[in-house]
């Protein structure tokens, strides 16, 4: 997964074809750290589909705050380069949970396959 910088944020928002999961993290986050292997999993089972990428907050904190960002974990999700929504990490999560919330938030027009907490793929219909 691509860890972005406040000198590649925007192009690599902006110029994307698909939409964009962006992971606002910090090395010292647990819950981030936890996160992050799942989002690993997702980047390659929705690749060609959803590109992924991080960037962290303590190093880059003016992008955090330009989108809001007070928590972090922190899942935001961009379409055309623009913001469409942010998947809530509270409460727990699991590649189910976030597979479902992505396709949601992002408008995507795929069949989730219930095998997908079993690091199956995901398959378009």
């Amino acid at each position: 997964m691509e860890q972005l910088t406040a000198d590649t944020y925007d192009e690599f928002v902006k110029s994307a074809d698909t939409p964009v999961l962006i992971d606002f993290w910090a090395p010292w986050c647990g819950p981030c750290m936890r996160i992050s292997p799942i989002l690993d999993e997702l980047s390659t089972d929705f690749a060609g589909i959803v590109k992924f990428a991080k960037i962290n907050v303590d190093d880059h904190p003016l992008i955090a705050h330009m989108h809001g960002v007070k928590s972090i974990p922190a899942l935001l999700v961009f379409k055309a380069g623009e913001f469409v929504g942010r998947i809530d990490t509270t409460g727990g999560f699991n590649k189910h949970r976030l597979v479902t919330k992505l396709t949601e938030v992002a408008g995507l027009p795929i069949q989730i396959d219930e095998s997908i907490t079993q690091h199956e793929s995901i398959r378009e219909p």
